[in-house]
């Protein structure tokens, strides 16, 4: 009896353990951020340099082999996964209970492992601080010039650009990447990327979304509607955040750099015009605002224009105010303080790049 009851404790600690590890590494997982949060250098050096760019090797490596989504398909099954389990539960097959504690080890295990394998980048320094720029002071005369600058490329670069052009866009993004990685303070190769097209493209339109990194596996992914004038821009700005650039802002401004650097006239144009709209919305108190919208070529305006009017077609007000009312919760729970604001950010950071890599603007 004395040897059973040894073994019955045995049994209880190892459920204890099965039980309990998920939170306790969620837990340790926690304390690690808190650290992360207080040392960006350290995050820099061992994580965003050091670990991760093997980490994005393994998964990438893996998932790049697969034509289609693999997060798309995990999070099916997981949705399936929890309604087979609340039937059973009201049909009492299994208790509730017991069902609640699996689905909390489930959120436990995904909020660690989000962290481990991409989340920490969050907490790594700002790209000004990591690459060494100045910031320059507000100047309303550099704002104007890199607009007016940003406004005669967009005028001359002008071009259509046709899906059938997806594979080679993608080839040259890749170039891109590799020639202005150490300007950008970028580790290349960094993996593998493989653009992926949303499972639901339908519904993440109507969500407004045209693109977005998942961190488990590993994935870059397209929204298949997408225009073809915005697939350059698009697609370079999700492969930023397979970098690990974390922040929306930066993530812009670095597919501002890889498109508008390239010598393919279509990456130009998508870099260009999508800037151009950042600028626009920023110029708007300008007085000179109007004079601005003249200088733009009659091609352009038709662009924008039909961009507005495809972009308002497929999104659902409603669910695209949800989405963001969600994205800006979590951009600001991993520190991102403007939240979904640091999208517009990019204006700034592009006048740091002018100011810091001495790029040509004329200056009235």
């Amino acid at each position: 009896m004395f040897k059973i009851g040894k073994v019955n404790k045995k049994g209880k600690r190892r459920i204890i353990i099965v039980v309990l590890w998920p939170f306790m590494l969620s837990g340790l997982v926690f304390l690690s951020i808190q650290f992360a949060i207080r040392n960006a250098g350290f995050v820099e050096h061992y994580y965003s340099m050091g670990i991760y760019p093997f980490i994005a090797k393994f998964f990438s490596s893996f998932s790049s082999l697969l034509p289609f989504s693999i997060w798309d398909v995990f999070w099916i099954l997981i949705i399936l996964l929890i309604i087979v389990g609340l039937i059973l539960v009201a049909l009492k097959k299994i208790k509730f209970g017991w069902f609640g504690v699996r689905i909390l080890q489930l959120l436990a295990l995904l909020y660690s492992f989000f962290y481990l394998v991409w989340g920490y980048n969050y907490f790594r320094p700002k790209i000004e601080k990591r690459i060494g720029w100045e910031s320059p002071k507000a100047d309303e005369m550099i704002f104007t010039s890199v607009l007016d600058s940003i406004i005669k490329e967009t005028n001359y670069n002008y071009i259509s650009i046709s899906s059938a052009d997806y594979s080679k866009i993608d080839t040259l993004i890749e170039a891109s990447y590799r020639n202005q990685s150490t300007g950008l303070g970028i580790k290349y190769p960094n993996g593998t990327r493989r653009p992926k097209t949303m499972l639901f493209s339908s519904i993440y339109g109507k969500l407004g979304l045209s693109g977005y990194f998942g961190p488990f596996f590993n994935e870059i992914h397209v929204n298949n509607d997408l225009l073809p004038m915005d697939y350059p821009f698009v697609l370079a700005h999700e492969k930023a955040h397979q970098f690990g650039i974390t922040s929306e802002a930066e993530a812009n401004l670095v597919a501002y750099v890889i498109c508008i650097k390239s010598e393919d006239q279509r990456l130009r144009y998508s870099g260009y015009q999508s800037l151009l709209l950042y600028f626009l919305g920023d110029a708007s108190h300008l007085k000179e605002y109007h004079e601005y919208l003249n200088k733009i070529n009659k091609n352009v305006i038709e662009d924008l224009h039909f961009r507005r009017k495809y972009y308002q077609g497929l999104e659902n007000k409603n669910l695209s105010e949800m989405q963001s009312a969600v994205n800006n919760v979590y951009l600001k729970a991993n520190k991102i303080e403007k939240g979904i604001k640091n999208y517009d950010q990019v204006v700034s950071l592009v006048l740091s790049w002018y100011y810091n890599s001495n790029q040509h603007i004329d200056i009235k």
